[in-house]
This record gives structure tokens, C-alpha cells and sequence, in this order.
């Protein structure tokens, strides 16, 4: 696979973006409560897997703001990873979103029980609705904005379309 410039600039681009929505909400992204709107972008891998390196770019750097220091670096950036490809590999996003409220919520979970000593089952069950509420306006959001051309051009979707971008854009002309 040839690496080029476009897809570095996009991976920089999409992992600034994790990184400032994450920043910019850093005050309810972390702990056991949180809605890290950030984690929207994992749904941009269903479209095209390339986006799988800006997203957990992100996270990583995001992770570095954590209180939960280098534990949520390492295990946090490597549940969006694991995340992310698992959503790359999923040919339905409402099936997709299962894997990063399932992951999060073991994973995040888990380093707030060893950390903060706080009960692994409810923080697993907070994180989990936080990543779900998340996880459902990503999805409705992009539901939405499948059906737009532009956008599926824009993300350079290549999977999970159920109709292809070029064929759609022929009878968008076809129509005018």
C-alpha cells in the first residue's frame, strides 16, 4: 500500500480534530462519567479504514491531558485502536458502534478501578452509556450525511455505501 502525502495530511488532520474536540471538552472526556464527543471520528473507519491512524493519533494525544496519566495513554489510545478496527471491519454501523461502548467500558472501566479505586461494575456502566450516547448522535449524524455526495467524496468513502459515489452523482446530474 503507497502512503502519500493526501493521506498523511488527512491522518494530521483528523487526529488534530480528535485532539481539539477532546481538549475543548476535557472538562466531561474523562474519569468515569464522560462523553469524549471526539469519539464521534471512529465513525468516519466504517466509511474508510485509512482514517484508523488519525483517530487513535488523537486519542494518544488527547490521553497525554488525562488525569489518569500514562496508564490511559497506553491502555486508552490502545481500546480506540482495537476500536477502530474492529469498526473497519464491520459492515453495519449500528453493530459497528457496539465495539467501542463495549471497549471503553472494560477498559476505561478497569484503569478507574485500579487507579481511583472506584467500583468496576458502575464506572464500566457509566463509561459504556457515556461512549453510547456518543456512539448514537455520531450515528444520526452520519446517517444524515450519507445520503450527501460531497461529504462521502470529502471523507473518501470506499466501504460500506450502499450506493456508489459515482453512480449517485450520475443521477444527481441525470435530475437537474
Amino acid at each position: 500500500m503507497k502512503i502519500t502525502v493526501k493521506d498523511i495530511a488527512t491522518t494530521a488532520m483528523v487526529a488534530a480534530m480528535y485532539f481539539i474536540v477532546t481538549y475543548l471538552t476535557q472538562s466531561f472526556a474523562y474519569m468515569d462519567i464522560q462523553f469524549r464527543i471526539a469519539e464521534i471520528f471512529l465513525l468516519l473507519v466504517f466509511y474508510n479504514r485509512k482514517y484508523i491512524g488519525g483517530v487513535t493519533l488523537g486519542c494518544f494525544l488527547a490521553n497525554l491531558m488525562s488525569p489518569l496519566g500514562l496508564p490511559d495513554v497506553v491502555f486508552g489510545t490502545l481500546a480506540t485502536l482495537l476500536s477502530a478496527i474492529l469498526i473497519g471491519y464491520s459492515k453495519n454501523i449500528l453493530v459497528a458502534i457496539i465495539w467501542p461502548v463495549l471497549i471503553n467500558s472494560i477498559v476505561v472501566g478497569l484503569e478507574l478501578y485500579f487507579i481511583e479505586g472506584l467500583p468496576f461494575w458502575i464506572t464500566a456502566l457509566q463509561v459504556g452509556l457515556g461512549e453510547a450516547a456518543v456512539m448514537i448522535v455520531g450515528v444520526i449524524l452520519f446517517m444524515m450525511l450519507r445520503n450527501n455526495a460531497g461529504f462521502m467524496r470529502a471523507i473518501d468513502a470506499n466501504q460500506n455505501i450502499a450506493i456508489p459515489i459515482e453512480v449517485k452523482e450520475e443521477e444527481d446530474e441525470e435530475t437537474d
